[in-house]
């Protein structure tokens, strides 16, 4: 299950959408959340899916590969249904006791799970064609006008890099963990919800510990290297447009204006 996270992880095939501007990748996955929340309709569905599905296939990677992240949220993605599936009133179609389903609530419960969905595999289809250091130089660099009033634009991207690179590290570490503590007999699974909370205790202590000990390793790695933040700082591959990324923001654009007037007129 802990393997089965795609998010913070890079996956290099060498396509177009790898070889594309960083700053075009986080404003197309801006654009296609806004998409995601902005549609209702059949034809906004299939609209965003076919734009979804042709991402994918020019990303060149596999869809086995991008729908292991699904598994990790299987459970929120449950438990969002139903509060959509009881909580909405309607018409009601089935009513056990004081729960009912209603039309609406079964609507909304597709509908939700559809979005979240394709939140994940559109938030994963960024970060496995971008590497983490891209993506702190594009962050930096599309948020360089806060610097103006004050904003700490490059320690932001920093943090959001190195978060980036822990999510695979801290996986791993909890796979391991996990491995030496069933070894020993520990059972995550039997018991209880309060029996399965206690039993995370020999999971979540040691993995804290392991977290903590590389945060202050990387921080002393840092200030060894005489590490001060951003200021005077220059790159080594500084960012330039393409023809390629002028191409891609066309076809962005058109791509929210033509949802954008979905929306109005159905």
């Amino acid at each position: 299950m802990l393997r089965d996270i795609t998010i913070g992880q890079y996956y290099p095939t060498g396509s177009v959408i790898h070889r594309m501007d960083p700053r075009v990748k986080l404003f197309g996955t801006l654009v296609f959340l806004i998409s995601v929340f902005a549609y209702k309709g059949i034809v906004g569905f299939a609209i965003v899916t076919l734009f979804l599905a042709a991402l994918i296939s020019i990303s060149k990677v596999p869809f086995r590969y991008m729908i292991k992240g699904l598994r990790a949220i299987m459970i929120l993605m449950l438990i969002t249904a139903l509060f959509n599936l009881f909580l909405t009133p309607g018409e009601v179609l089935i009513q056990v006791w004081k729960l009912k389903i209603t039309k609406e609530g079964v609507m909304s419960a597709i509908r939700m799970a559809i979005r979240l969905t394709y939140l994940i595999l559109g938030t994963s289809l960024m970060t496995l064609t971008t590497t983490p250091n891209q993506l702190t130089d594009g962050l930096e660099k599309a948020l360089k006008p806060l610097a103006k009033i004050h904003v700490p634009v490059h320690e932001i991207s920093m943090m959001m890099s190195i978060a980036l690179r822990f999510i695979p590290i801290l996986i791993e570490e909890t796979d391991k963990i996990m491995k030496a503590q069933m070894a020993r007999g520990a059972s995550f699974d039997e018991g209880n919800i309060i029996k399965k909370a206690k039993s995370l205790i020999p999971l979540l202590v040691p993995l804290f510990v392991s977290a903590f000990r590389r945060a202050n390793d990387l921080a002393m790695a840092m200030e060894a290297r005489c590490y001060c933040g951003g200021d005077g700082r220059t790159k080594m591959k500084p960012l330039r447009y393409q023809s390629l990324d002028y191409q891609a923001y066309a076809v962005l654009i058109l791509y929210l204006a033509l949802l954008l007037a979905l929306r109005v007129v159905l």
